[in-house]
């Protein structure tokens, strides 16, 4: 009759030693031992990922790595290649910003509007086939707002008059496209120094309980006379003072990148005036629709408004 048990620890113990050529006993490695060998060679893998994936990444230019944030109101950045020439694209009808990127590819810098859809977007490239991108997802906050003033909140016959009128002007003023004009920077310095990010871009905004479009721009809470600064170079497009908005500059960096900055308690600057980086447009102030001091400061691609966050690394969103 076989001996089962004694059959098993014959095999045991034949796994834990073997007989070498030499006739020396070498011992198999323990449980412990092979877990320790495996975690270790776990690690490796990780590290070799990490560092192949870096290596993708540093394939990219800076300008892609950096700004590309492809969602609701962010900006994909679109590779087209690296011809002689910078190629033409144009997205939702808009012409848009064709750079080159460090690694000297050519690419499409988009703005994409709040209200895109996620998926599959088209960019259309004169002469060659579109170029496609995905849009992500992103979900945004919501202001609740309570304002003394009733008007700037549901505004008179002769307001709504003079707000269409304004409307127009600015909606103009977003769509203008100085064509071979390369911007000074598209890593933007911030309009201001110091101060908290009190309101993001994208918020659904409620005034007095009443919803209102969402917040178009980038709230800095700095003091009153707080000089603000043009975060590249540019020229002065429009000046004015509106009815939301208070004392406004738009200031063109080209290629249909815009900055404007409103609630100003003054105005530095006039149309046609050529500002170089840094160079004082106005001071921060409360005109307009605004509850306290502060720099409210939007910035457009091809006629959509952004999240500046994105282009000074402080968006939620950001790589």
């Amino acid at each position: 009759m076989v001996n089962y048990r004694t059959m098993m620890q014959g095999v045991v113990r034949h796994r834990k030693s073997r007989t070498t050529q030499a006739g020396a006993t070498r011992q198999l490695p323990g449980r412990r031992t092979i877990l320790q060998r495996f975690a270790r060679l776990a690690s490796q893998v990780a590290l070799l990922a990490a560092v192949c994936s870096a290596s993708v990444a540093q394939a990219q230019g800076y300008i892609s790595r950096t700004l590309n944030v492809p969602v609701p109101g962010g900006v994909a950045v679109v590779p087209l290649g690296t011809a002689d020439q910078a190629p033409q694209a144009s997205f939702n009808g808009h012409r848009v910003m064709v750079i080159r990127d460090s690694d000297q590819q050519w690419i499409a810098v988009v703005g994409i509007p709040l209200g895109t859809k996620t998926g599959t977007q088209t960019l259309q490239v004169q002469g060659r086939p579109a170029a496609q991108f995905n849009v992500g997802t992103k979900e945004y906050a919501a202001q609740h707002i309570t304002l003394k003033n009733k008007r700037q909140v549901s505004p008179n016959p002769d307001d709504l008059k003079r707000i269409e009128r304004e409307l127009e002007e600015q909606v103009s003023a977003y769509r203008i496209y100085r064509d071979g004009v390369t911007p000074s920077n598209v890593i933007l310095d911030r309009p201001v120094a110091g101060g908290r990010l009190s309101s993001p871009f994208g918020l659904r905004r409620f005034f007095n309980g009443e919803e209102r479009n969402p917040h178009s721009g980038l709230d800095f809470a700095v003091p009153t006379g707080t000089p603000v600064k043009a975060p590249a170079a540019g020229r002065v497009v429009l000046v004015g003072n509106f009815f939301f908005n208070g004392n406004t500059v738009f200031v063109d960096h080209g290629q249909g990148f815009i900055s404007m900055f409103c609630h100003l308690s003054a105005i530095d600057v006039k149309v046609g005036d050529e500002v170089a980086r840094g160079a004082v447009v106005g001071k921060v102030g409360s005109t307009g629709r605004a509850t306290g001091p502060h720099l409210h400061w939007n910035v457009s691609l091809n006629d959509a408004r952004v999240d500046p966050a994105i282009f000074i690394g402080a968006s939620s969103s950001a790589r």
